[in-house]
């Protein structure tokens, strides 16, 4: 019997900070992977914004992973390693775990390093987190969450460098100083980033066991919506635009994935955070999808008045009661 542990790779960082493409620069490395995308939230939408489709992929969605690492995330790793067990062409050689932006890293790692069974079979390999400059100070100022995601962090990576000025990236490396003054740090551009690179970095020899207290108190709320008709991209642009000018000191993510009214017309990705739209992004989206666009926010507080607006500005294009709250 293969007795072999599996490495496990745990992506973390803050909404919006980079974390799913860093996942696909990961798929691109060749090596089979499985997956396991935790998302806040009770519409799952980060997997159809993954470059590879055809990959064993476990979602665990409906709360943030610090809630539901103990009821969920050790029978999927147990189940996972049955089935890499069975076969005799092993379908994965590592497992990779994308938390969700509000999540803590600390009941992951209570999990992994802790429960006999689960540290019996899989390895740690290595926690990487990612950072937004031109939002990490605020971010790790007013959430504990961001804290605790840099600071058991073995490799940080500082993304959106483009976006920032010289006194942000002066305040950023300041405050990562304070939190974690010996982990390596990456600033990684987004058009030339190498995931293979990271494997020129050490591993660590021992690591801390977190505190079994872990961060579970939050309030973050999210809102999610399927649409009837998808609105003409302009539109959809426009309402997106005024949501952030209304919302935007307590809407920290926006994620939608949206499909023209042209049936021939690829499916795109829309994502904002921090205040900031991104350009859309064309999606490669599995056969047999049914096609209907949606829409996630994640909010830090009341997400009643973020329903009203939503409600006003897509009235025509969304069915009665299409708007879902998620309010754990």
């Amino acid at each position: 019997m293969h007795t072999a542990k599996i490495p496990v790779t745990l992506i973390t960082g803050f909404l919006g900070s980079g974390k799913t493409t860093l996942l696909n620069r990961l798929l691109a490395d060749g090596v089979k992977s499985a997956l396991l995308i935790n998302e806040f939230g009770e519409t799952p939408v980060d997997q159809d914004l993954l470059a590879r489709q055809q990959l064993p992929l476990t979602l665990l969605s409906g709360g943030c992973l610090c809630c539901q690492v103990k009821g969920a995330l050790a029978p999927t790793l147990k189940n996972l390693w049955l089935t890499w067990q069975q076969a005799a062409d092993k379908p994965f050689e590592r497992i990779l775990i994308e938390t969700s932006g509000v999540a803590s890293p600390e009941p992951i790692l209570d999990t992994l390093l802790r429960e006999p069974w689960l540290s019996k079979h899989y390895r740690l390999d290595r926690v990487i987190t990612t950072v937004a400059i031109p939002s990490a100070c605020d971010q790790l100022q007013r959430y504990p969450q961001a804290r605790a995601q840099v600071v058991w962090a073995d490799y940080l990576l500082l993304t959106h460098a483009d976006l920032a000025d010289t006194e942000q990236q002066a305040a950023v490396d300041q405050a990562l100083q304070l939190l974690a003054p010996a982990t390596p740090r990456w600033l990684v551009d987004r058009q030339h980033f190498a995931a293979d690179r990271l494997s020129a970095y050490n591993k660590p020899l021992f690591r801390r066991m977190p505190d079994a207290t872990a961060i579970t108190e939050h309030g973050f709320q999210s809102l999610s919506l399927y649409f009837s008709n998808t609105p003409p991209w302009p539109e959809f642009q426009q309402c997106l635009t005024t949501v952030l000018a209304k919302h935007g000191d307590l809407l920290l993510r926006i994620k939608a994935v949206i499909f023209p009214p042209n049936d021939a017309a690829p499916p795109f990705a829309v994502q904002a955070a921090a205040g900031r739209l991104y350009p859309p992004q064309t999606l490669s989206i599995q056969a047999g999808s049914d096609r209907r666009s949606r829409l996630v926010c994640i909010v830090s507080g009341d997400v009643r008045p973020l329903a009203h607006t939503l409600t006003t500005l897509f009235g025509e294009f969304i069915d009665a009661n299409a708007i879902k709250l998620h309010c754990p």
